[in-house]
């Protein structure tokens, strides 16, 4: 009986859910650029560039250390950490389903995944290079490498172009499709509990997906004011608007406070949350974006059904292997 009851209540709140929303299924494969189209030995010379921490000035840090793949895609810190223990001003965005992003970083400065795999290597809080040419010649200093880059890009020298194309390509693999929420939308209505049903139908209510809308939940390429509405008890808590977001990029009064709409898919593994990870928990997230964006409490039933909803957003995770990284012999690169 009890099990028929769900159902039944199951069903009615789908009925209740907007078509308007346009609910979409994650795609399995990304689109790519024509100007860097994929290969195995493409895939597989990025994911080892990726997981290389030569690629950092003390030989310590690499994309992966921040972006970690056999996790949420990001670190779980409030600030990641760089060489010599530096502390960036931001929490890691997720490279999980970045290849559906139509910007990257917080403020939106890279147009594209290439670009974005260039930025970190010489940011002096993160990996630390003085320039790509002394990344090209540390690459160049490494037996394996030239070998690794020939068989992608036949007689093309290894090149800051070549290499961050190589890891836009690996990242362009790091999708999570089929979650509890992409199996629902695709006919499977037992694929979320009553709870994330109702979850969802507030999300719809709520008008949360009209910033975080697409099937990434990400607002494809879109900008949003964040606080939008000012709480002073809010502010002195979490310290919101110490960054500026685009506006540290542009450098006009205008973009203050705006950040890419950041993706909800496997928000439930990324804490803390928001662009400075103040934020501890999900619970709160949800709470704080209510009361900020669109001057709403929500009630404690309502919070725990988005957080269920959230939750059911989940995907499947490819296994990932790690790469064996070209040694060296008989020396260091540092």
């Amino acid at each position: 009986m009890f099990q028929l009851r769900s159902l039944v209540t199951a069903l009615a709140l789908l009925g209740s859910i907007s078509i308007a929303n346009a609910w979409e299924v994650l795609p399995t494969q990304a689109p790519q650029p024509l100007d860097n189209p994929s290969t195995p030995e493409k895939i597989e010379l990025g994911k080892m560039l990726y997981h290389d921490p030569r690629l950092s000035s003390t030989g310590t840090v690499s994309c992966a250390s921040c972006h970690n793949t056999m996790l949420g895609g990001e670190d779980n810190r409030a600030n990641s950490m760089g060489v010599q223990a530096e502390l960036g001003g931001r929490s890691a965005p997720t490279v999980w389903n970045s290849a559906f992003n139509k910007v990257q970083f917080w403020d939106g400065r890279a147009a594209t995944l290439e670009e974005q795999a260039a930025g970190p290597v010489t940011s002096p809080v993160e990996m630390g290079m003085k320039n790509w040419d002394e990344v090209v010649a540390r690459l160049k200093s490494i037996s394996g490498y030239e070998k690794a880059f020939k068989d992608v890009y036949g007689e093309n020298t290894i090149s800051k172009d070549n290499a961050t194309k190589a890891i836009a390509a690996y990242e362009r693999t790091l999708i999570t499709p089929n979650s509890p929420y992409d199996k629902f939308v695709g006919g499977d209505k037992s694929a979320l509990s009553t709870q994330q049903i109702r979850g969802m139908e507030k999300v719809a209510e709520l008008g949360c997906t009209s910033c975080h809308s697409g099937s990434a939940f990400n607002g494809a390429g879109t900008f949003q004011k964040f606080p939008m509405i000012a709480d002073g008890y809010l502010e002195a808590k979490f310290h919101f608007t110490k960054d500026k977001g685009v506006a540290e990029v542009s450098k006009k009064a205008e973009d203050e406070h705006f950040w890419k709409v950041p993706t909800l898919r496997n928000v439930a593994l990324t804490a803390p949350y928001f662009h400075n990870g103040s934020v501890a928990t999900l619970d709160e997230a949800v709470k704080i974006m209510a009361k900020t964006q669109l001057n709403k409490e929500l009630a404690k039933d309502e919070v725990a059904n988005i957080v269920a909803f959230l939750n059911g957003l989940t995907g499947e995770f490819p296994k990932q292997t790690m790469p064996t990284l070209p040694p060296t012999f008989g020396k260091t690169v540092n």
